[in-house]
């Protein structure tokens, strides 16, 4: 054993190595701020309706901080809870066809509690192997038996089931995945689920207001919102251009969550100035149903105009688009040159991308127009690093 210091300066030396690690493989990560009246075509936020700005929107959430406070003063159990949450439970669960809906503090919690609290020691979890990060967390906080089937690979997950030795099993996945866009075999999934008794929790953050009858996600799309063993999470933070999280499902689940979601319990509630934004958007989208379809277009659009310029691209499901870099290092260069040049794109590198491929992620909105394609298009091209392309 090392000797201690007095001083105790060395305790976080670790800290500095794996830092240089992290340089030497390129794999830093750097915070940057943004202006308000930042000029840069932005396609790596997950603004995918374009409400985040609308006066409506910001409207309902300036009279409600104004109404409510700049906060819901505790917990949703103590004080945290105000009308506007009902109300936009109530909301989210009709919009959807859901029985009832849960809102929490942000997608985050709502995957951490939903997860925690439909699972446990004894009962057997059962994942696809790129589910988002909240979703490894809830199952690794869980303390069930997990395991990790190859993505996309509904027989998999099916045997998986069949082979359990516990009586209680949830199959956890995203509907749209989020580093590349594809869709999970959803009805697929919803079928091992009744043939083996297990629960299905999906993750539709991706999918909630881009996918379906005027957006109301991959998982009502699938026919599944009414199914009595089947968890939709999703985030307001997405399509809805606000803030928070949900849960939507049976209203017997939902009850069980008020009563055993320490991310629900434990938490303060989300902000009456962002439940009255998800509110307003989610009214938006009732009136312009067209928004959901323009996002998908505008995906397909841009995807398409990239793989003819040569460049490996994902096929969007939903809003996601993947470009595939050489490296990671030159992901990172990619990425910044292009948001130097006039596009802010984001960059997914290892250990965020469980296949280890480098990529630009690109995030579509309903909003774009076709000069913003052509300046993406262009922009991406014209940055890109020697190996980029398949030409």
């Amino acid at each position: 054993m090392q000797s201690v210091t007095a001083t105790g300066e060395q305790v976080f030396d670790w800290i500095d190595t794996r830092a240089d690690e992290r340089r030497r493989a390129g794999l830093t990560r750097q915070l940057r701020p943004r202006r308000a009246d930042d000029a840069v075509l932005d396609l790596a936020g997950n603004d995918y309706l374009g409400l985040s700005r609308d006066k409506r929107v910001n409207g309902a959430a300036a009279a409600a901080a104004l109404r409510w406070g700049a906060g819901s003063t505790g917990s949703r159990l103590v004080t945290g809870t105000t009308e506007l949450h009902t109300e936009l439970e109530h909301a989210l669960a009709s919009f959807c066809g859901a029985q009832a809906a849960l809102v929490f503090s942000s997608g985050f919690a709502a995957n951490l509690g939903a997860i925690t609290a439909l699972s446990g020691k004894g009962s057997a979890i059962v994942t696809d192997a790129y589910i988002h990060a909240s979703l490894i967390d809830g199952c690794r906080l869980s303390r069930a038996d997990i395991a990790v089937m190859d993505h996309g690979d509904a027989n998999a997950i099916k045997r998986a089931l069949a082979t359990r030795r516990t009586e209680h099993a949830l199959v956890v996945t995203d509907s749209v995945f989020s580093v590349d866009g594809d869709l999970a075999p959803l009805p697929e999934l919803a079928e091992a689920c009744r043939e083996h008794n297990a629960g299905l929790l999906i993750d539709d953050a991706h999918g909630f207001g881009v996918l379906g009858d005027g957006g109301r996600g991959a998982v009502a799309e699938a026919g599944l919102i009414k199914e009595p063993n089947v968890v939709t999470t999703i985030t307001l933070s997405k399509s809805l251009g606000a803030q928070g999280g949900a849960v939507l499902g049976p209203r017997r689940v939902i009850r069980h969550l008020v009563e055993t979601a320490r991310t629900f319990i434990f938490d303060t509630g989300l902000a009456p100035a962002s439940v009255a934004a998800a509110l307003s958007a989610l009214n938006v989208l009732k009136e312009e149903p067209e928004r959901a379809e323009r996002v998908r277009t505008n995906a397909m659009t841009l995807a398409m105009r990239l793989r003819e310029a040569g460049f490996r691209v994902s096929k969007p499901d939903a809003a996601v688009i993947s470009v595939q870099a050489p490296t990671p290092a030159a992901a990172s260069e990619w990425a910044e040159e292009c948001r130097g040049a006039g596009v802010w794109v984001g960059c997914f590198r290892p250990p965020s991308v469980p296949d280890k491929i480098s990529r630009l992620r690109l995030t579509v909105r309903a909003d774009l127009t076709e000069s913003d394609i052509d300046k993406a298009v262009d922009i991406i091209t014209r940055c890109a690093p020697p190996g980029a392309t398949q030409k």
